[in-house]
């Protein structure tokens, strides 16, 4: 398994995508959305997993934590719902259909879900489960560790730890009824702080 194994699709949706990570996300931020699709696409292979839409998979890890930018903050919603809708507009631009551009908002939202059932979704299965490796550690030794350490040496973690801590800590007090709660209360800072991949 190597880098040059996955190649995201190439639209007009993956490339909006990417223009939003670019002008609205840090470097740590940015470089943690491109892992989880990563993580995605090898959990994907590593499990035999056919059938997955790339193209919806590759837009929703890009888009899962655009609701933690300031211009995408929705006073209301907790930062994956906003996020969902974000990626709907999006995907509206680039001439999804209705029900395709619900799929993208599932997906994003179902990321921050404690599980998600692959017979359901399986895009929102591999991005729950690549945001888990990516912030928790959690499957890390499931995947091969040389594919680990080349994804980790094109997309370095930066400051990840404190800056996602910090944004998601800021959402479960002013968002008490999200899930940024239930990810702070469940112990999100020390799992950031734990995770293998910190010093991988």
């Amino acid at each position: 398994m190597r880098l040059h194994d996955f190649l995201p699709p190439d639209t007009a949706a993956t490339r909006g995508a990417q223009e939003l990570v670019a002008q609205f996300h840090s470097p740590g931020l940015g470089n943690h959305v491109q892992r989880s699709w990563l993580w995605a696409e090898a959990f994907a292979a590593i499990e035999g997993r056919t059938g997955i839409d790339h193209e919806l998979l590759y837009t929703a890890a890009l888009l899962h934590d655009i609701g933690l930018a300031p211009a995408y903050d929705n006073h209301l919603l907790g930062y994956e719902e906003a996020g969902g809708f974000v990626g709907e507009a999006l995907t509206a631009g680039a001439g999804w259909p209705a029900a395709r551009r619900l799929r993208v908002n599932e997906v994003i939202v179902r990321h921050n879900w404690p599980s998600v059932d692959p017979a359901v979704d399986p895009e929102g299965y591999l991005l729950e489960t690549a945001t888990g490796l990516d912030i928790s550690g959690r499957r890390d030794e499931e995947i091969p560790v040389d594919f680990r350490r080349e994804v980790l040496a094109a997309y370095p973690r930066l400051d990840l730890a404190e800056e996602f801590g910090a944004c998601v800590s800021a959402q479960s007090q002013r968002k008490p009824h999200s899930h940024a709660r239930r990810l702070v209360d469940g112990g999100l800072i020390g799992k950031l702080a734990a995770n293998p991949l910190e010093r991988l």
